[in-house]
């Protein structure tokens, strides 16, 4: 007896390719799905989205790099030098406002700090420094000879370097020192120079700051003091250095690199 075929079976026949084209044009050779172009490029500019905003807000509230341009901070910190910068320690400031979230730590004499220098400075708008904390409010400094003093006690300051190449003699600039006298009756007389001053008082939540490299340094000396609230971060490493003023190469950032220098802490 044959036996006509039941509806929807086909024994003999080979399996439609076609059946479900949309089927096949989805998946690859490994039989996974297929992604389509749109699909694609919109994963990728959603993860390129998420770490743009992950850069922006390390680098505004925890970690920044900055790079040393002058020598002011010779020899703890170099001309070349790239270091990174934690901002979260003294409470990193939301951008556009005066709004600081909480700190971890307050800035103490003996550290090396980044600031927005004060107007006196005569610097642009959000510019920044990195100098050594010397003074805090409260704090008498004075110095002679080049020898600092702070609360009438001479300073050991391994990290200081001074040279006499250049002129010790009184300057306009340091006229802001006369209303911090200690001795009002002083202040007529007064004729600071670069490594004569003081005896001067730091008031209350400033700081004084001077460069490592005392000779070759515009610092507190010469436009006051720094507020709390301009004090941006405290650095932590050098990540990258180079000799940026060897004349003899143009890629100095190549052939000139501080290998003694990188990863190296800052104190």
């Amino acid at each position: 007896m044959h036996e006509e075929p039941r509806e929807g079976m086909r024994p003999d026949a080979e399996p439609d390719a076609g059946a479900r084209p949309e089927v096949a044009r989805r998946r690859d050779r490994a039989g996974r799905p297929r992604q389509s172009i749109g699909r694609w490029m919109w994963e990728w500019t959603k993860s390129i989205f998420i770490a743009l905003l992950l850069f922006m807000f390390v680098r505004t509230f925890m970690i920044e790099a900055f790079q040393i341009p002058t020598a002011s901070m010779e020899n703890t910190l170099l001309v070349g030098d790239f270091l990174l910068v934690n901002k979260m320690v003294y409470g990193a400031e939301i951008p556009g406002t005066h709004i600081q979230f909480p700190a971890f730590d307050d800035p103490e004499r003996g550290e090396v700090v980044v600031f927005e220098p004060p107007s006196a400075a005569n610097q642009p708008p959000r510019t920044n420094y990195v100098k050594r904390i010397v003074g805090v409010g409260g704090d008498t400094l004075a110095m002679r000879n080049a020898r600092l003093y702070v609360n009438g006690v001479a300073v050991e300051e391994s990290y200081a370097k001074s040279s006499r190449r250049f002129g010790d003699v009184p300057s306009s600039h340091f006229a802001w020192q006369r209303e911090h006298l200690v001795h009002r009756s002083s202040r007529r007389p007064y004729r600071p120079t670069r490594d004569n001053w003081g005896p001067i008082v730091v008031p209350d939540d400033h700081f004084f700051v001077l460069g490592d490299n005392r000779s070759n340094s515009e610092d507190s000396r010469y436009w006051g003091f720094v507020p709390r609230l301009a004090i941006r971060g405290r650095p932590i490493i050098v990540y990258y250095s180079y000799d940026r003023r060897v004349p003899s190469t143009t890629v100095p950032w190549l052939t000139e690199i501080r290998w003694d220098r990188i990863l190296h802490g800052i104190k």
